[in-house]
C-alpha cells in the first residue's frame, strides 16, 4: 500500500479481496446506468422493444470483457489504468439516424441492428488507425486541449447528476421535496465518510450512501421490485445474431464519432492517470494515451460482433478513483468480472436498474464535479496566457453553449447537428483547431504579455 494521503491503494498495489469487491462494486454502481442507457434510450426510439432485454445483456458483458483488455493490456492494445468502458452516448444520435433511415426504408427489427452493428464493425477501425498517430498529433494531446476537454466533460455530466438527484430526466415529480431531500442525505452520507480517517469507511463511501438511499426509497414506497423488467435468467453471446450489413450513406455520421470518441478518451485517460498520480506527459503517458485509444476501436470493433454498440472509456469512475482513494490496476479485473456476470445474468442486472434516480444523483454529483475540478487543475499547471485564455474561452463557450441552448442547432442539417450537439466534442474540436491556427507566442512576447 502507498503511503500517500490521498491514494490508499496505488496503481500496481494488490489490496485484499474484500476491498477489491468493494472498490469494484461502487465502479459497477456508477457505471451500470450509464452502459444501459444508451441501449433503452436507442431500442425505445426505433421501435426494438423485444430485443432490449438481450441488447443490454450483450452491452454489459462487452463492457466487462472491454474493460478487462484496457486493464490488462495486450501487447499494444489498452491502457493498463482502471480504464472502465461502458456503451458510448457519443454514437446516440448517429446511430439513431442509420436506424430511422432503414427503418423508413421498411426494414425489420433484424436489419436495422445489422446495418448498425455493421457501420459500427467498419467504423472502429477509423479509431484503431488514428491510435497508431495519435502521437504526432502534439495539438491533439496537450495540456490545453485535454485539460478543456476534461473540464467539459465534468461539467457536463455534472448537469446529469443534479437531473438525477431531482428525479430524473423527464420524472412527473422533477424537483420534488422528497426526490432533493432523497439525493441530499445520499450525497451527505458520501462527503461524510470520504472525509473519515478509517480506510474501510472511506473505501465502502458510495456503496454505503447509495444502499442506504435504496433502504429509505423502499421504506417510503419508492422502490419496489414489483417493477423489475422481464428479463431472463441466463442470455448467452451469439456472434451476429442479427447479421451484418452495411450502407455507405449513413456510414459517415458514425465515421465521423469515431474521430470523436478518440478525443474524449484521450480526456478520460488524461483524467485516470491524474487520479492514479501517473505521469500526464512524456513516454510513458503518449503509450497510455495510444493503447488506451487503439483499446477504443478494438472493443468497439468486438462490440459490433458481439450485438452491442460502441465502447468507450467512461469519464464518471474516474471519480470513483478519486472518491475511494484506490487506484490499483487489479481491481479492474473484478470490475470486468461483475460485469460480464451481470450481462451473462440480466436478471440481476434487472435489480440494480430499479434504483431511484435520486439516489444515483446524490452518489454521483460530487464525483463527477471533481472530474471538472481534475480538468481545472490541468488547466492550471502551466502558466495561462492571452492565446491559451482566448482557446480556453472560445472552446468552452462553444462546447457549455451547445448544452445549455440545444435549440441552437434546430436549423442545421443533419450531419452537423449530429457532429456538434456533443459539448465534449465542440470543445475538443474548437480547442485543437484553435490550437493549430493560432501560433505559439514567441518567448519575448509571452514575457511582455
Amino acid at each position: 500500500m502507498q503511503n500517500n494521503d490521498e491514494i490508499m491503494y496505488g496503481l500496481h498495489d494488490k489490496p485484499k479481496v474484500l476491498h477489491c469487491i468493494n472498490a469494484a462494486l461502487q465502479h459497477v454502481m456508477a457505471s451500470f446506468i450509464g452502459i444501459i442507457t444508451p441501449i433503452l434510450i436507442i431500442g425505445s426510439a426505433l421501435g426494438l422493444t423485444a430485443e432490449i432485454p438481450y441488447l443490454i445483456s450483450m452491452a454489459l458483458m462487452m463492457s466487462g470483457i472491454s474493460t478487462f483488455i484496457q486493464t490488462k493490456t495486450f501487447g499494444p492494445i489498452g491502457c493498463g489504468l482502471i480504464a472502465v468502458q461502458g456503451t458510448s452516448f457519443t454514437f446516440i444520435s448517429a446511430l439513431l439516424i442509420a436506424g430511422f433511415a432503414v427503418k423508413g426504408q421498411g426494414g425489420s427489427n433484424e436489419e436495422i441492428l445489422a446495418v448498425m452493428f455493421g457501420i459500427c464493425f467498419w467504423g472502429a477501425f477509423i479509431e484503431i488507425v488514428l491510435s497508431r498517430f495519435i502521437d504526432h498529433l502534439k495539438a491533439v494531446i496537450t495540456p490545453l486541449t485535454t485539460g478543456i476537454v476534461i473540464t467539459t466533460i465534468g461539467i457536463t455530466l455534472i448537469k446529469v447528476g443534479m437531473t438525477d438527484l431531482a428525479g430524473g430526466f423527464g420524472a412527473e415529480d422533477l424537483g420534488s421535496v422528497e426526490n432533493i431531500s432523497l439525493g441530499f442525505t445520499v450525497m451527505f452520507i458520501v462527503v461524510v465518510l470520504n472525509l473519515s480517517k478509517h480506510p474501510i469507511l472511506r473505501l465502502s463511501a458510495i456503496f454505503i450512501g447509495m444502499f442506504v438511499g435504496c433502504v429509505i426509497s423502499w421504506w417510503q414506497g419508492v422502490l419496489s421490485f414489483d417493477d423489475m423488467l422481464d428479463f431472463p435468467i441466463f442470455s448467452f453471446p451469439e456472434p451476429f445474431k442479427y447479421g451484418i450489413s452495411f450502407q455507405w450513406d449513413i456510414f459517415v455520421p458514425v465515421a465521423l464519432v469515431y474521430l470523436l470518441s478518440a478525443i474524449e478518451t484521450s480526456g478520460d485517460l488524461t483524467a485516470n492517470s491524474l487520479f492514479c498520480k501517473q505521469p500526464i506527459s512524456g513516454p510513458l503517458y503518449i503509450k497510455r494515451i495510444k493503447g488506451g485509444i487503439l483499446a477504443d476501436g478494438v472493443n468497439s470493433m468486438l462490440a459490433a460482433i458481439f450485438n452491442s454498440f460502441p465502447n468507450t472509456t467512461f469519464g464518471q469512475n474516474n471519480a470513483v478513483i478519486q472518491m475511494t482513494g484506490v487506484a490499483s490496476r487489479h481491481v479492474g479485473f473484478y470490475i470486468a468480472g461483475f460485469l460480464v456476470i451481470l450481462g451473462l445474468f440480466p436478471i440481476i442486472g434487472s435489480v440494480l436498474q430499479l434504483m431511484p434516480k435520486p439516489v444515483v444523483g446524490g452518489a454521483t454529483l460530487v464525483m463527477f464535479a471533481t472530474i471538472a475540478t481534475a480538468g481545472i487543475k490541468i488547466l492550471t499547471s502551466e502558466p495561462i496566457d492571452r492565446r491559451k485564455g482566448l482557446i480556453i474561452a472560445t472552446s468552452m463557450g462553444l462546447g457549455l453553449g451547445v448544452m445549455m441552448v440545444p435549440d441552437v442547432l434546430m436549423q442545421m442539417p443533419l450531419l452537423v447537428k449530429n457532429i456538434i450537439s456533443s459539448s465534449v466534442t465542440t470543445a475538443g474540436f474548437c480547442a485543437i483547431i484553435m490550437s493549430v491556427l493560432i501560433p505559439e507566442p514567441t518567448k519575448s512576447v509571452a514575457e511582455k504579455v
